[in-house]
């Protein structure tokens, strides 16, 4: 008798995984590029091992998983060269490579384009705000002094945050929060 309660609280364990560690995870490293023009690594290492926990949880085929896999993993590759070039940081590449693994091939290229305009319009509006004087609301505010410094980079941990949160309802993961 014990064993229908059991099931019924992993469901709802699963189900509040799905529904909250990713988009957690992904506002957090918004607002930490934001804040810190940084994303830890302990950030990719959380979803990377979220997406290993829900897969198993529940039971992700071995084709899927392949296909989740396969997709971080060219983003990877191509996020390393940017990194290697130095176009973005690697918290930004480390981060798009495992977003790349939480949406497979599947919700890849919309995840991209997504990140994309949304990264040429945070770029565009950091141009624009350094290009006037600081607010008095932000002087003396560390972070908003350094993202004012026209030597200092863009925080595109939101583009990719936002690009993420944006794709992620559409995803398997969400798809099964209804049932």
């Amino acid at each position: 008798m014990g064993v229908p309660g059991v099931a019924a609280a992993m469901i709802l364990l699963i189900k509040a995984i799905e529904l909250t560690l990713f988009p957690a995870v992904m506002a957090f490293a918004a607002s930490s590029d934001l804040f810190t023009m940084t994303i830890a690594n302990r950030i990719s290492l959380i979803l990377v091992a979220g997406f290993g926990l829900l897969a198993v949880l529940t039971g992700m085929n071995a084709s899927d998983l392949l296909s989740h896999f396969g997709a971080g993993a060219v983003v990877l590759a191509v996020v390393f060269v940017f990194f290697a070039r130095g176009w973005i940081g690697g918290g930004d590449a480390k981060l798009a490579a495992a977003t790349a693994l939480w949406f497979g091939f599947a919700h890849l290229l919309d995840y991209l384009l997504y990140a994309s305009l949304f990264g040429g319009v945070l770029t565009l509006a950091i141009i624009y705000f350094r290009g006037v004087p600081l607010p008095q609301t932000f002087v003396g505010l560390p972070w908003a002094e350094r993202l004012h410094r026209s030597d200092s980079g863009v925080p595109y941990g939101i583009a990719l945050a936002a690009a993420a949160l944006l794709v992620y309802p559409h995803t398997q993961w969400m798809a099964s929060i209804g049932r």
